[in-house]
């Protein structure tokens, strides 16, 4: 009966000839199913009237354009209704209505990111059209909604749908005149190469953002926070990354960077840049402060930390010794003497180590990436140093007159 009577009342106002007088009293009706905890059937019969044909588009424009403002005045269940409702009836027709649908889902998003939804809100979010041809959008709108949608996959640690959306804001970078929004995006970016194992150019990117100006950031105390959390993560990232002479050039920016002094993952930031061998207790501490995918099992049967450190291990033997015994090299990186032989020679084939395995032998060689391996000559050239030093002490004392014996 309700149902029929509210029916009956808008085809009374389809009736009415005057434009602008239709409108004001679609918009009463809309305003008294709005009230109070709102009439959720009401309002699904006004959406499903304002899309007929009874309706000019210029009107019912105007009035689903209140509706779909306005539904935050409701309940959260019933905006969420009303909304979903109001989608699957306007999609048949989006072109048309472009503008109530990214104010639905602007809407309803913000919904689910209150009930920490997050990929949820990233999905209704990722349903407005940026590249429409009806609608004039800003580089700078498409631009916060596409990290606004990185960043919500991110809270869920989908890397994988947060990279599509942040290489497409990256497009839109140019047209942007917001220091936070910039920010943000260099974060979302900086995340997604750490999420996704990218840990060389996850470093650089965290340490980009660790050098941001404070007009980014709201207040002087959560910029400084911030800075020094970009920087811990830029020594966490190198750390974990690949050894190499990439990761090699990273450890030295951030070795010299006085304010990493002052962080707790300095110590092994020191020792992995001076290719000291690391401990299994030392691993064991700066483990604890992972997150989850840091800690994650590859193909290959290690974790990332335990790839990580074997290399480092073994890049740290290779300036230690000038050959070692595929068994002893095992033990040093506490690993089994295959695994200790598959990782020397993956480091050898991918340039990052000088040398050879003889399987035969059961011997891993290292030599000087520079010199070829010339290991005498450089002994020589020590000798010769030592040498050129002693004498010029001899003629600094016969000049004193002090007597010398030979």
């Amino acid at each position: 009966a309700l149902a029929s009577a509210m029916e009956a009342r808008l085809g009374g106002i389809a009736a009415v000839s005057d434009q602008k007088s239709r409108t004001s009293q679609y918009k009463e009706v809309l305003d008294e199913l709005l009230s109070g905890d709102g009439d959720a059937e009401g309002l699904k019969l006004m959406v499903t009237h304002m899309l007929s044909d009874d309706v000019p588009l210029v009107i019912s424009r105007q009035v689903l354009q209140t509706l779909c403002q306005d539904l935050q005045r409701l309940p959260s269940e019933r905006h969420k209704e009303t909304a979903d409702f109001a989608l699957e009836k306007i999609t048949p027709r989006v072109v048309s209505f472009e503008e109530q649908v990214s104010v639905l889902r602007e809407g309803l998003s913000k919904l689910y990111q209150d009930e920490r939804l997050w990929s949820r809100a990233a999905q209704v979010l990722s349903g407005i059209d940026l590249d429409s041809g009806i609608r004039v959008l800003s580089d700078e709108y498409k631009l916060q909604k596409c990290v606004q949608i990185a960043a919500l996959y991110l809270e869920d640690d989908d890397a994988l749908n947060a990279e599509t959306y942040i290489k497409k804001a990256s497009f839109l970078l140019g047209a942007c005149k917001d220091p936070a929004l910039e920010l943000q995006y260099k974060t979302c970016y900086a995340r997604i190469s750490d999420a996704k194992g990218r840990f060389v150019e996850a470093a650089m990117r965290y340490y980009e953002l660790s050098q941001s100006e404070p007009e980014g950031l709201n207040g002087a105390a959560k910029s400084d926070a911030r800075l020094a959390e970009a920087l811990s993560c830029a020594i966490t990232c190198a750390i974990l990354a690949s050894a190499g002479p990439q990761r090699g050039r990273v450890l030295a920016t951030l070795v010299k960077d006085e304010r990493c002094s002052k962080l707790p993952n300095f110590g092994m930031l020191q020792k992995v840049y001076l290719e000291r061998i690391l401990r299994a207790e030392e691993v064991n501490a700066f483990g604890a402060s992972l997150k989850p995918h840091q800690l994650c099992v590859g193909d290959d049967g290690l974790t990332v930390l335990s790839r990580a450190v074997s290399e480092h291990n073994l890049l740290s033997a290779s300036k230690l010794y000038n050959n070692i015994s595929i068994a002893e090299l095992g033990a040093l990186l506490g690993v089994g003497s295959d695994r200790a032989e598959r990782t020397a020679a993956k480091m050898i084939s991918e340039g990052r180590v000088a040398g050879s395995v003889d399987q035969v032998d059961g011997l891993v060689t290292f030599r000087d990436a520079e010199d070829g391996g010339a290991v005498v000559e450089q002994w020589d050239a020590q000798i010769m140093n030592v040498c050129l030093q002693v004498n010029a002490v001899v003629e600094l004392m016969e000049k004193k007159n002090v007597t010398v014996a030979m």
